[in-house]
């Protein structure tokens, strides 16, 4: 069988994160917090949720893309695609002052939380077909973490 193409492969195995031998999904969650504090160290708060909110944007995008080229080489919701995981935990991210390690922590936490368990509705979203089902069961676990980090921060704060 012939191989999927290269750019559909780099966005959905989340730049490579995803043939972690190891919890992939975790692999690919944890490089979107890398990039995250990484973008926080050099531009303003601002700019940050700004950037932020484009990158969930165009990878949602382009995530539900490349789930739809790779799911028929890799079969249905294939471990390897974590581009899914990477929106999910920048949605939660938006919730978390810029560059904050306990709050930047609590996001990524939060949302392999809902990620994994999938409570409330998450696990129905996965029955929407192809890639936007993909995508959209980890959109809404980080939805899920964003409201319980902004209703945290609102406590605390």
């Amino acid at each position: 069988m012939k191989k999927p193409s290269f750019f559909p492969v780099l966005i959905g195995t989340g730049f490579g994160s995803g043939f972690s031998p190891f919890a992939p999904g975790t692999a690919g969650a944890l490089l979107a917090t890398l990039v995250w504090f990484g973008l926080a160290m050099f531009i303003s708060e601002t700019c940050l949720l700004w950037i932020t909110v484009a990158l969930v944007s165009l990878f949602t995008v382009a995530g539900i893309w490349a789930t739809d080229r790779l799911e028929p080489y890799w079969g249905e919701d294939p471990s390897r695609v974590v581009v899914d995981e990477m929106v999910g935990v920048w949605i939660t991210l938006l919730a978390a002052p810029a560059g904050h390690v306990w709050y930047g922590v609590a996001a990524f936490a939060l949302f392999r939380f809902f990620d994994i368990l999938k409570p409330l509705g998450i696990r129905r979203m996965e029955k929407l077909p192809g890639g936007v089902g993909v995508m959209m069961d980890d959109v809404l676990a980080g939805v899920y973490g964003f409201i319980v980090l902004i209703v945290v921060r609102w406590l605390i704060e």
